[in-house]
């Protein structure tokens, strides 16, 4: 069939102008218009579509935007300096590279085959090993570790191996892992938010993320006989909150009240700044047999490209996981499994010991954290220190008087800010609205989210830029 109409969007000063030329389509042309968020142009066919025969399914409504496309798409355009997005710029442990190197021009021809499904055998071992260590308890490599497409896929094969249609997951936000929501609605769940709110800290003291609380009230309220789980990301991101003792076993005892399943996504658990220490949630009285617990090898050893992440707890938990992922992506890749196992071994020889990789990169990473605080708060913004992870929030709202967003019509104050941020002074954070649900949005709109796992060099540049504009608006 021939193309009905091209719509050229620049022929349109609003969505709303489209939508009254749309009256001519169907519903499911107006929604991927809208969807498009402004591309250039948008086709549609007389035939094709006009049934919805091929539209999205309609449990994942809600869940086609991402603020990862939006932004990277941002950054590509505009050339900003990106601390937005959470990698490191620099390299990666070179024994866990090399030993990646030395597997492709060696002489094993099956390290470049399909191996076991749930895990590459010298990697769940060594996995075994190091959080048998941890939790003190002995893990079954066979039956108690799956390993993963990262630990996006551990999510993902946890949430769809354990949520049936109807149950509720409560969601603590902020969520950086954005998908959390998504991916407990594609299943039926319904998820169920509850806030870290903001309190003010001590006179003259910095605020930190361990200033970011859970109401414990709130949070008693949010379970009841339909929560089938909860997700917990200690260390925290985007506020790098390290959840205390008190605060784990308010969780925990409200999972054993109510026969609760806890998710607790822990990829940050080797990035926790002295004096606060993680704690792992299995580790808590009558927690191990109702928690599946997350890792990435990406966050671990720097190699976020590398796509692999595991999932360890007791074997009749990590089968729902097994089942579904057997079923999905069936196994991951075996050169990166046998690398990062490798890399394991060797860091299981010096665990505790100051050159161990585990204690060296909080270490380096602390001096990072402390001297982006600095130039943020010197430039106006008020940070949130964290005590673990990469990240760092600050509050913008006192630089909003110097500057006029009129140009950004974004309905969240932070995308507005972001964006302005990026085109104008050409340094990129990510708006933290994007991890909250509709309702709550408001309690990140006076943030940015930056990160600081960069090179000394880039921060320092950041620094500069920074410096560099307040020194320009000061003279306005």
């Amino acid at each position: 069939m021939p193309v009905l109409v091209t719509v050229i969007m620049a022929r349109y000063k609003s969505i709303k102008e489209v939508f009254k030329f749309c009256k001519l389509f169907s519903p499911y042309h107006k929604q991927s218009l809208l969807l498009s968020e402004g591309l250039p142009c948008f086709i549609s066919t007389k035939r094709s579509m006009s049934s919805q025969k091929f539209s999205l399914p309609e449990r994942f409504t809600g869940s086609e935007s991402s603020v990862w496309v939006e932004y990277i798409q941002l950054a590509l355009e505009q050339k900003p300096l990106n601390l937005g997005q959470g990698f490191p710029d620099f390299a990666a442990p070179d024994y866990v590279t090399k030993a990646l190197a030395e597997i492709s021009s060696g002489e094993n021809v099956l390290l470049h085959q399909y191996t076991r499904g749930f895990g590459h055998p010298r990697l769940v071992a060594a996995l075994s090993k190091l959080y048998s260590q941890l939790i003190g308890r002995e893990l079954n490599p066979q039956t108690e570790i799956i390993v993963t497409s990262g630990a996006y896929e551990a999510l993902f094969s946890c949430i769809q191996g354990h949520t049936s249609p109807g149950d509720e997951v409560i969601i603590i936000e902020p969520f950086f892992f954005d998908c959390y929501e998504p991916m407990v609605r594609t299943v039926g769940g319904i998820p169920v938010f509850i806030p870290l709110r903001t309190r003010k800290p001590a006179p003259g003291k910095p605020m930190m993320s361990s200033d970011w609380v859970l109401d414990p009230e709130e949070l008693a309220s949010k379970f009841n006989s339909k929560t089938k789980a909860i997700i917990v990301n200690t260390p925290h991101n985007p506020v790098g909150k390290v959840f205390n003792l008190e605060e784990l076993t308010l969780i925990a005892d409200l999972c054993k009240k109510w026969d609760v399943l806890c998710i607790s996504d822990e990829v940050y658990e080797h990035m926790v700044y002295k004096p606060f220490k993680h704690i792992r949630m299995a580790t808590l009285p009558g927690m191990w047999e109702r928690t599946v617990t997350i890792g990435s090898a990406g966050k671990t050893f720097s190699v976020t490209g590398w796509k692999t992440g595991w999932a360890y707890g007791p074997a009749p938990l990590i089968r729902n996981l097994m089942i579904v992922h057997q079923n999905c992506v069936y196994t991951c890749s075996t050169p990166l499994q046998e690398a990062i196992a490798m890399g394991f071994e060797l860091e299981l020889t010096r665990l505790g010991q100051p050159e161990c990789y585990f204690e060296s990169l909080p270490r380096e990473l602390e001096a990072k954290r402390d001297y982006m605080a600095k130039f943020l708060k010197d430039v106006g913004m008020e940070p949130t220190v964290p005590e673990g992870g990469y990240f760092m929030l600050a509050d913008w709202t006192d630089l909003a008087k110097k500057i006029d967003l009129s140009s950004e019509n974004d309905k969240y104050k932070d995308y507005q800010f972001t964006k302005w941020m990026s085109k104008n002074v050409k340094l990129q954070g990510i708006p933290p609205s994007a991890f909250y649900s509709e309702a709550n949005k408001y309690l990140g709109e006076n943030f940015v989210r930056y990160c600081f796992i960069k090179k000394d060099e880039n921060l320092q540049k950041a620094a500069q830029i920074l410096k560099t504009w307040k020194d320009t608006i000061s003279k306005l």
